[in-house]
């Protein structure tokens, strides 16, 4: 989506791990458009440097953002949760993928719940692996199940307060500029691997006023992948069972 520099003019944003991949192409958008920007991200770089495992970084984060702000006008739930199988992933490691997948997008709504104006917009970030699985990414899945479930629930919450909430489920996007081809590129209907401006671009539309219709919805965004039928020796698809 083609934005002017004014159309985010004096509006305030958060956005949770904005210091690389979607997080970061996302802090940028808004800041073109006339964002102020508050992020938060593990590694240095952000407004504010801390883990959202963390209910006293959070607290902190939001008592930082409002030393500065009266008000909040959209937020992105964007931080990465890790992710271990069932195999391989022990208790506290599918734990801390919750806390910082779905408990923390909860705990930082809630935060700034009494600092949204009427109209503004949450934006959490779900994954097709909410809906489809690859083995041994148990801690993700379930954390992307969960924000996906808890952004319809909160949508019908926040309806006083008149907040949308939506989420967008990426596929594939290559968050480090790598160079794609042959059947990585041909299994996407698109003909491409995503890009974190991809969706980018999706949350400043749902952010803005021209989706205000839009809410309680999670949107896919992976080229067409999910929606590709593979059958065995279908389109050059072969599988061979480990069995």
């Amino acid at each position: 989506m083609e934005v002017g520099v004014q159309m985010y003019k004096n509006k305030v944003v958060v956005v949770t791990g904005d210091g690389h991949g979607i997080g970061l192409a996302t802090r940028k958008a808004f800041e073109a458009a006339g964002a102020r920007v508050y992020g938060i991200d593990l590694n240095p770089g952000s407004f504010y440097q801390g883990d959202i495992g963390q209910p006293a970084v959070l607290q902190k984060f939001v008592e930082s953002i409002l030393k500065n702000e009266s008000k909040i006008d959209v937020l992105v739930n964007n931080a990465l949760p890790l992710s271990v199988g069932i195999h391989n992933g022990s208790l506290s490691e599918f734990n801390d993928a919750l806390q910082v997948g779905v408990v923390a997008p909860f705990y930082l709504t809630q935060l700034l719940l009494n600092h949204f104006t009427p109209g503004s917009s949450i934006i959490n970030l779900s994954s097709t692996r909410a809906f489809q699985s690859q083995a041994e990414t148990e801690s993700y899945a379930a954390a992307k199940g969960a924000i996906t479930a808890l952004t319809h629930n909160l949508a019908v919450s926040l309806s006083k307060e008149q907040i949308r909430v939506n989420a967008i489920a990426p596929g594939w996007i290559d968050t480090y500029q790598h160079s794609f081809s042959g059947s990585d590129v041909s299994q996407h209907p698109s003909k491409k691997v995503g890009v974190p401006e991809d969706i980018a671009e999706l949350i400043l539309f749902l952010a803005s006023n021209k989706a205000s219709f839009i809410n309680g919805q999670t949107i896919t965004v992976d080229g067409g992948m999910s929606k590709l039928m593979i059958y065995h020796n279908d389109q050059g698809w072969s599988y061979y069972s480990e069995d």
